[in-house]
């Protein structure tokens, strides 16, 4: 007749332990910065939900060309969710991560360094945004920056926070002394940039730089990989080129833009809000 009393006040013990250990974790992990969360290695922020919300979008700007063994200067933003404060995951696939100032720090992850905040930062309007320095690498062509951040409402509780992983920011890397090209000047090598504005509304520029000339498709897709937009389908000589998109009445989301020209396709991807 004792042992049920005793086996429920046991119970109710070993509940209240579990889940104070399983807050004081997730309090540690959201105090301290959370690592190993880009698609790098697969995981996800599962301390504050086991799955990303499309409600929350998530990207990297910064150079899309850098010279081997040079730095360069990039931020990761988000919108959506929450949006009352922030935080961030950064991963390289070869090159360095630094930090820009004090609202995030490098430790350590299953995959070397990873960046991360200090403590969670607070949005501005829509969006909340940190700077960081990537060194790339001296002996590779191509990396990869890997992200994902978490839109919180700030009550120190997760229920009702949302994540989301940001799109894999390509980096070309060259061994050519100097990147830009100048009037008068060819390319050295094929390249897709990063449009610019990124987010826009509703209106972006794609820049692209062609060593030879050739036969080029220009192309926009919706993120189900639906053709919406055809904008170049030409032969063009070498140079660098731009062509302008006007979105129109598309709705805001994550749209691709594909670059074929040369037997080679490239693709980045851009943030259409409203």
């Amino acid at each position: 007749m004792n042992r049920i009393p005793f086996s429920r006040r046991a119970c109710a013990v070993a509940l209240a332990a579990s889940c104070y250990a399983l807050f004081a974790g997730w309090t540690l992990l959201h105090d301290s910065g959370v690592v190993g969360v880009t698609k790098k290695n697969g995981f996800g922020c599962t301390c504050h939900a086991f799955a990303p919300a499309d409600s929350v979008t998530v990207w990297i700007e910064g150079p899309a060309r850098l010279r081997q063994g040079t730095q360069g200067r990039y931020t990761l933003l988000m919108t959506g969710g929450p949006a009352i404060e922030g935080g961030l995951n950064v991963a390289a696939g070869r090159g360095a991560l630094a930090p820009a100032d004090g609202t995030s720090q490098l430790l350590p992850s299953i995959d070397g360094q990873e960046l991360t905040h200090t403590s969670p930062k607070a949005f501005v309007a829509d969006t909340v945004r940190w700077d960081f320095f990537y060194t790339a690498p001296a002996d590779t062509s191509l990396d990869t920056l890997f992200s994902g951040a978490n839109s919180v409402n700030g009550n120190g509780i997760p229920t009702g926070d949302k994540w989301n992983f940001g799109a894999n920011f390509i980096v070309d890397l060259t061994n050519d002394s100097v990147l830009a090209v100048g009037p008068g000047e060819l390319p050295r090598q094929r390249a897709l940039l990063q449009n610019y504005p990124n987010p826009f509304n509703p209106a972006t520029t794609i820049r692209y730089e062609l060593d030879r000339e050739g036969f080029v498709e220009l192309s926009v897709y919706d993120i189900r990989g639906r053709l919406v937009a055809a904008l170049v389908r030409e032969r063009q000589s070498p140079g660098v080129h731009a062509s302008l998109w006007d979105a129109g009445s598309l709705p805001s989301g994550i749209y691709l833009y594909r670059l074929t020209a040369s037997g080679r396709s490239d693709v980045r991807k851009m943030v259409l809000l409203r």
